[in-house]
């Protein structure tokens, strides 16, 4: 009747029908003692019921309440005495026996243990390298620590609080923390320092098992061999300079955590969080709020319900030096999450007069704390070059000699930090069965309250998290870079010209112009236009140019960038646009040979004089009659702006002049009576005219100040000049035919035309050769430096925080990390299912 199960054979794992191969099971049935051995082994009860039964009618208890001795009716006091010594001896071998038989149980055991160990390790490196070709799946562990590090990142709003377990490790500083960490983990991996506060931020640890006794970072690929001193020296290396990199300027310790995974033969699956040593004073060199920032830090992983809280006292010294156990006891009252780690029993024993303090301690009636469990645990001799193993061998052979345990002062389920991770391990899963479903099912309703609002306040939109944000923007800001390369040749060489013109305008008619109509012929004004246009050239305009060409390259990529895209703009990029402009053009340095070329183009652009047809000698006189009536423009506000409303303004507006300004109305009146006489006067007053115009204010009631007579008499002639200079810019529209005959037998001499026309045509050139440079070489280079700052702004995750920012931003990625954080929780309770 029973079915043939052969077309079943596969459900059941290969290993299972091959473990023939791999393990030797005689080896094994060897290794096990016999039953006459156990036989050895076992106690002879016969003697302990003999013993037992001498002990009972050895003491008895009296009426009272006091131990009496009950005497025989035959023998004597000697008889007595003999017979209480002997009793004691046999008390005393009956412990040696039970304790002799305990450690070689013990022994076999680590045997036992050692063996499976290597066949493991044998099993999972055959499995390792594809001899079984099963599709091996993530480890319970591993997935339970991906959650941790999501929950890591994730900012607890909407009040979602990450009570998922973990193993928080406290403990004064310099208590053994790290080196009670390194013995579970098997390996020397946390820097150390003689005093010195060494963990600065906390570190998570991950403890998994695996084929090699290897380390790595969250955020790296490199494995750490953890079986070669090199690679142990450069872990501590690199675990010390992200602790560096995570404390900010001005502080000693820092919040970020540090996860790193360390997997190994044997290792007991948990996750372990170490923090910074609490601390009772603040030495030089730490920040002030060191102590207040540590305690802050410890309550925070501590106030978890569900966190395990391992707390680490050094035994070497004064119960009362510890302040670790009163925050203890103020997070966890009742004790139900707290281990009690005791280190360097070896130091205390020595030194300890009163043993029995010792077990005070472990029992928990000295301090005013409560724990699930007591341990006692030995983390070497004090030198940081022992190894893992030498240290668990000193640990076990003091414990195999310590009266602590031959007085029964401790258990022996209570030392080593072998019984110390088990026990840690048992506790942490038993609290991840019991917790993690419960978090699960509180996710799920975070999410759901995320994605309501999300509908309700951005129904049209997609729920882009910082990094899709800033992909988009950054597709956008590099589509606006390459329009900037679109900009046609003329748009580039009008707003390069204009803006070249409006920055050197003034200098051309302050400083060349105007000098050069002083002068009394044709020739002296050419001479001083070429000397004056020479050393223009060869200082400042090469320069001007390249500054024009820059800002006028910023102004374009800044319009780009920032004018509205209608219905498709989106406002959330601004800051980040804003950012990148900014960093690019910081960037950004125009060519150093650049001037160079320019300072040649325009020297022989301005040597130039021949005017070769009509249509350049108008575009010429109108280029000029617009720069002087400009500046004529611009005096003449000048001039309102001095002397004040004019007497249409004062009788229709009711505005009235000041003080200052009726002094300065005044003496403009005088100054262009001065002008009227004489209007070829020169264009600085000398110091008679001074005196005269200052003399004749003064009949007037008017005291005046040469100096303010020197600054109306600049405005005044500059209106004055200006306006005669478009009078005969009038006259010079038919000039062009005298200009053909070099101004020969005739009295118009138009050579301030020929100025501006060598002005227009420098400009026209400049604005040409600028374009090239910009087209051909800057816009490329600029397009460059914005992808450099955007893949810069890329890895910068605080950037993207402060440059993407808002309640939206903040909304998708609380949904992101909630819907991460559920997935993986998920899978991870579908696999603890399965390995029940």
């Amino acid at each position: 009747m029973i079915p043939d199960l052969s077309d079943y054979k596969w459900i059941v794992p290969d290993i299972v029908w091959e473990i023939d191969e791999y393990i030797d099971l005689e080896k094994i049935k060897k290794a096990l003692p016999n039953s006459e051995d156990l036989a050895k082994l076992a106690p002879d009860f016969d003697k302990i019921v003999e013993s037992l039964s001498l002990l009972k009618d050895f003491f008895t208890t009296g009426s009272s309440g006091e131990t009496t001795f009950r005497a025989t009716d035959h023998g004597s006091e000697s008889d007595k005495h003999y017979r209480k010594v002997s009793d004691k001896e046999k008390i005393d071998q009956l412990q040696e026996e039970l304790l002799h038989t305990q450690l070689k149980y013990q022994r076999i055991l680590e045997r036992l243990e050692k063996e499976n160990k290597e066949l493991r390790k044998l099993v999972l490196q055959k499995d390792d390298k594809g001899i079984h070709h099963r599709k091996l799946k993530k480890s319970l562990i591993d997935m339970y620590s991906e959650v941790l590090d999501v929950l890591s990142d994730y900012d607890a709003s909407y009040n979602t609080q990450d009570h998922l377990p973990r193993v928080v490790v406290v403990g004064d500083q310099s208590a053994g923390k790290t080196s009670v960490l390194e013995m579970i983990a098997q390996a020397r991996i946390f820097p150390r320092g003689s005093g010195e506060m060494m963990t600065r931020s906390p570190v998570k640890v991950t403890l998994s098992e695996g084929p090699h006794h290897v380390a790595l970072f969250k955020d790296s690929s490199r494995e750490f061999d953890l079986t070669k001193e090199e690679d142990l020296a450069a872990l501590r290396h690199e675990i010390e300079l992200r602790m560096r990199k995570n404390v900010k300027e001005g502080c000693t310790v820092s919040p970020e955590t540090i996860s790193l995974n360390v997997k190994g033969p044997g290792l007991q699956r948990m996750v372990l969080v170490d923090l910074p040593g609490v601390i009772n004073t603040v030495t030089a060199g730490m920040a002030p709020d060191t102590k207040e920032t540590i305690f802050s830090m410890s309550k925070a992983y501590m106030q978890n319900p569900n966190a395990i809280i391992l707390c680490i006292q050094d035994g070497s010294v004064d119960a009362e030096r510890s302040i670790v156990t009163d925050l203890v006891s103020q997070m966890d009252p009742h004790g139900r999450r707290t281990i009690f780690v005791l280190t360097k029993v070896d130091l205390a024993e020595k030194n300890v007069a009163s043993p029995s303090r010792i077990q005070q301690i472990i029992e928990g009636k000295l301090f005013p704390m409560k724990a699930l469990g007591y341990f006692a645990v030995v983390t070497g001799k004090g030198n940081s070059s022992e190894s893992i193993e030498a240290i668990r061998e000193y640990e076990e052979e003091f414990f195999q000699n310590s009266k602590l345990l031959k007085a029964s002062m401790l258990k022996a389920h209570q030392v080593t930090t072998r019984n110390l991770s088990l026990a840690v391990s048992d506790c942490f899963w038993k609290m991840v069965r019991e917790s993690v479903e419960q978090q699960a099912d509180s996710f799920k309703a975070t999410r759901f309250n995320l994605e309501t609002e999300w509908k309700n306040n951005y129904p049209r939109l997609r729920e882009l998290d910082r990094n899709e944000l800033f992909e988009k923007a950054k597709n956008e800001i590099l589509d606006e870079v390459i329009s900037l390369s679109q900009v046609t040749p003329k748009h580039w060489e009008e707003i390069l010209q204009q803006s070249l013109w409006e920055r050197v305008s003034t200098h051309v008619i302050e400083n060349i112009y105007l000098p050069a109509a002083q002068t009394m012929n044709s020739g002296t004004f050419n001479t001083t236009v070429d000397i004056k246009l020479k050393q223009w050239t060869d200082k400042q305009l090469p320069n001007k140019a390249v500054e024009v060409a820059w800002e006028t390259l910023q102004e374009e990529f800044s319009r780009f960038m920032t004018e509205p895209k209608g219905k498709e703009h989106d406002d959330i990029f601004d800051k980040l646009k804003e950012a990148v402009k900014e960093e690019s053009i910081k960037r950004h340095k125009w060519n150093d040979f650049a001037e160079d070329s320019l300072r040649v183009i325009q020297h022989n652009a301005l040597e130039d004089r021949s005017i070769s047809d009509k249509q350049q000698w108008d575009a010429a006189i109108y280029f000029m009659e617009e720069a002087l009536q400009a500046r004529l423009k611009d005096t003449e506000t000048a001039i309102e702006n001095m002397v004040g409303p004019d007497w249409k303004k004062r009788w229709l507006y009711w505005k009235n002049r000041t003080q200052e300004q009726c002094v300065h109305n005044e003496t403009k009146n005088e100054l262009e009576k001065m002008l009227k006489c004489n209007e070829e006067h020169p264009a600085y007053l000398a110091s008679d005219e001074i005196t005269t115009v200052r003399k004749n204010l003064e009949s007037r009631g008017v005291e005046v100040d040469p100096s303010l007579i020197k600054d109306t008499w600049h405005q005044v002639y500059r209106r004055h000049f200006l306006k005669t200079a478009l009078n005969h810019c009038n006259l010079c529209r038919r000039g062009f035919y005298y200009y053909q005959r070099h101004f020969v037998d005739s009295e118009l001499e138009c050579n301030d035309v020929v100025l501006f026309w060598r002005i227009q045509r420098m400009l026209a050139i400049t604005a040409n050769t600028l374009r090239q440079q910009l087209t051909n070489t800057e816009v490329r280079r600029l397009e460059k430096n914005v992808k450099e700052v955007l893949e810069d702004f890329a890895e910068d995750g605080e950037k993207k925080v402060k440059l993407l920012t808002g309640k939206r931003v903040q909304l998708a990625e609380d949904l992101k990390k909630v819907r991460e954080i559920q997935e993986k929780l998920d899978a991870f309770i579908e696999a603890l299912h399965q390995e029940k």
